[in-house]
Formats: structure tokens, sequence, C-alpha cells
């Protein structure tokens, strides 16, 4: 993904987010094209709906991804990123955590779950741990599923989303009351 153009940049939101959603990639009609993470596109609007719900504004939180740039097909449709281009922005990752310290990470789809263990082992899969709050490398971490259209129709219908979406609330009040936020 050499000729692709990387999103990360002041749009991700503000340094100081205790809170970080990790994505899977810049999706072609979203970030790839406003620069600005779950944005223009389906999923954003999505996610901004999911964020609504428990009344958490983009002002608050830093929202990256496994893999930076947009991975594409041969036919310019998104595609999963391959494990070498998420290996390749690991260390991306790894030092966006380390500058942000957020007290939680959120990972939205398996991607994002996977890039995280492969930083920090743990042993959390999205089927079974959805929605669920754990301890991860002295932080929060909430695995959700992807705010794709797709998802929301073959694997995870709106209303459990926005119920999990709750769970993110409750870290953040964890987060807040052991003074970790």
């Amino acid at each position: 993904m050499c000729e692709r153009s990387a999103v990360l940049s002041e749009l991700n939101g503000p340094l100081k987010a205790r809170v970080m959603f990790v994505g899977e990639a810049p999706g072609r009609k979203g970030a790839d094209r406003t620069r600005i993470p779950f944005s223009g596109d389906q999923s954003g609007q999505n996610f901004e709906r999911f964020l609504d719900s428990i009344d958490l504004k983009r002002t608050e939180i830093f929202i990256t991804s496994a893999a930076l740039c947009n991975p594409r097909s041969v036919s310019g449709a998104n595609r999963r990123p391959t494990a070498q281009e998420l290996r390749n922005c690991s260390s991306f990752l790894q030092r966006t955590i380390a500058l942000i310290d957020p007290r939680v990470i959120v990972s939205l789809g398996m991607v994002a779950l996977d890039a995280l263990r492969a930083l920090h082992y743990h042993e959390l899969y999205l089927k079974e741990n959805a929605g669920q709050i754990h301890r991860w490398h002295g932080r929060l971490l909430v695995p959700l599923y992807h705010p794709s259209p797709q998802v929301l129709i073959t694997s995870r219908k709106e209303p459990a989303q926005l119920e999990d979406y709750q769970a993110v609330a409750q870290a953040i009040r964890t987060a807040q009351a052991q003074a970790i936020v």
C-alpha cells in the first residue's frame, strides 16, 4: 500500500483522548476520501449513531486503524488488509497507543482485535467477547463489531450493537472511577 496515503493526523482526534477506537482500515468511500476516520460513508453514519447512543462525541475520542491506508482489490474495491500489511502498520498502532495513552480501547471488528493481540497477547474473540469489558495491557478493552452495513445485515444487528456500546459507556465510567481516565 506504499502508493496510498495514511489516514493519521489531527483529524483522528485529540491527543489527550482517554478513549481510542481502532478500526480495520480507512474505507475507500470514507476516510480514504475525507481523511477523517469513520466519515463520509455508511459505516461512518452508523458509527456516529452508535456514539450518539451513549452521548460520546468525536471531540472526546481518538480513532485509528489497524492498517493506516486503504487496501484495495485489483478492481478498486475495499478489501481486508493482509497479514503482512497489518504487520507493516503494527509499529504505528503501537506508537499511537503509547502517544495517546488511552485508558479505554475499543476494537471495531476482528481485524482490529487481532491487531491488538499481535501487540500484546489477549484471548478475546469477537463472537464470544463483543460488548464485554476486559483488562488488557493496563487498559480497558471493549471488543465491538465493525459498524459496516454488511455487519449489521449478516453478523450483529443494530439493537445488539447499540447494547454493546453500553459497555463502552460503562468502561469509561469504570476508568473514571478508578482514576484511569
